[in-house]
């Protein structure tokens, strides 16, 4: 039996200033990323109004991963999250794939959100996408996140706070005035056709992406005042907060867009058609709120990815200091804004992008997996342990499974690509730390 003793913690030199609060704003900046503001339209074509019932089906799905992550964050004091639940489950080696692979998926897609940033930045300075342009706004934007991450973690939970009250202001606006101005024209009939299961089928793959991400709220445990109570809850009410709203917009979108699905805007097209040109202005600056607070959440988390690394001798000690001062893993968070910069501004993310969604399926059951090997060493009094036994990780990897035969050939070979990249990185470090 472990204790909320264990030494699992020592090395950790990072201030505990996250609670509840902080917790829920990671799960839900993580979820609701840019995502949402364009799903709507693909999930009416794949499955017109019973879209809202694949919502719904989705979250279904996700549920028993996010409860195997909530049992696993209540388990842990210590940074890392799936890096210490693949570590003590199956030997250093997978917990530094499991991490390898994670931190690559945040890289690539807080340069991908980046780069739609200052897209809507530019519609309002259009100046913003021209090629000198464009590289200052990536420059100013990595550069402001990577400063407000190395200040501390309380100016980047109250950075975070901001842009999650714009954001949740925008998005709980439009579905709150479809409901006034349209009525029960909100409410679906369903009686329409049931679309083909195929169909079905394809708008679960595409809108189960919206409940993805969740992931990054575990991993600074270590900066938790109570991870063993505050993880599990913050999980499980992001999951519920998100997916309400995801249901609601889903309705009133599609009430107010007729042809919704031949949109390429739907919010901000449902937006015009409610409240007019205002609405539009009001969307974009949602959508900018949106995509900063997931990329500071982005940054937060995947920054104490490879501090943890550090503290596990997996990658060198310089990514493990902490700033004298400001007591940040400075280093970490300065690497990974550079690279951000670097992949947003010269990169091409089409063929990258689809690499994130297997290595995070690789995450999930490697997690779901890891319950079975640790549970016994660590239940206990204050810990969430699921009931049913091993039930709920088993339908967590069986989840993971079918979503994974959906998955292109090109994105198996370079995940298989950057799994060999990373197992050379992880034989070399353990040679020079022996």
């Amino acid at each position: 039996m472990i204790t909320s003793s264990t030494t699992e913690n020592i090395q950790e030199k990072l201030p505990r200033n996250l609670g509840l609060w902080g917790i829920w704003m990671l799960v839900v900046n993580g979820l609701i990323g840019a995502g949402i503001f364009g799903l709507p339209s693909g999930a009416a074509a794949l499955a017109g109004e019973y879209s809202i019932l694949v919502y719904g089906f989705c979250a279904l799905l996700i549920l028993p991963v996010i409860l195997c992550f909530a049992e696993l964050g209540s388990y842990f004091r210590g940074t890392g999250g799936p890096i210490k639940y693949g570590t003590l489950a199956f030997g250093s080696f997978i917990g530094f794939q499991g991490g390898w692979l994670y931190y690559l998926a945040r890289l690539i897609s807080f340069s991908a959100n980046t780069v739609l940033l200052t897209d809507s930045i530019a519609y309002f300075i259009p100046a913003a996408a021209e090629s000198l342009g464009r590289l200052i706004s990536l420059a100013i934007i990595c550069l402001a996140l990577s400063l407000v991450n190395v200040l501390g973690s309380v100016e980047s939970i109250r950075s975070m706070t901001v842009f999650t009250i714009v954001k949740f202001a925008v998005l709980i606006l439009l579905p709150l005035g479809g409901f006034i101005l349209l009525g029960a024209e909100v409410i679906p009939r369903f009686d329409t056709p049931v679309p083909p299961f195929s169909d079905l089928g394809s708008a679960a793959l595409l809108l189960i992406y919206a409940f993805v991400g969740f992931e990054g709220a575990v991993v600074p445990a270590g900066e938790a005042k109570r991870p063993e109570r505050d993880m599990p809850l913050g999980l499980l009410l992001g999951l519920g907060v998100v997916a309400i709203l995801y249901m609601v917009i889903q309705l009133v979108t599609q009430a107010a867009v007729p042809n919704l699905a031949d949109s390429k805007t739907p919010l901000l097209d449902a937006s015009a058609a409610l409240f007019g040109n205002t609405g539009a202005v009001i969307l974009m600056i949602g959508v900018a709120a949106s995509v900063i607070a997931n990329l500071l959440g982005s940054m937060f988390s995947s920054t104490r990815l490879t501090y943890a690394l550090s503290l596990d001798k997996s990658l060198p000690k310089w990514f493990g200091e902490v700033h004298s001062k400001f007591l940040t893993p400075a280093n970490s968070v300065i690497f990974f804004g550079v690279s951000a910069f670097l992949l947003s501004a010269f990169g091409s993310f089409t063929v990258l992008a689809a690499m994130t969604v297997l290595s995070r399926l690789f995450l999930y059951i490697m997690s779901c997996a890891a319950i079975p090997r640790l549970r016994s060493r660590f239940e206990g009094e204050g810990r969430f342990i699921l009931k049913g036994g091993y039930i709920i990780p088993v339908l967590g990897i069986l989840a993971c499974l079918w979503l994974m035969l959906q998955v292109s050939e090109r994105s198996i070979w370079m995940t298989a690509l950057f799994i060999a990249i990373g197992s050379g990185l992880y034989w070399l470090g353990k040679k020079r730390s022996a």
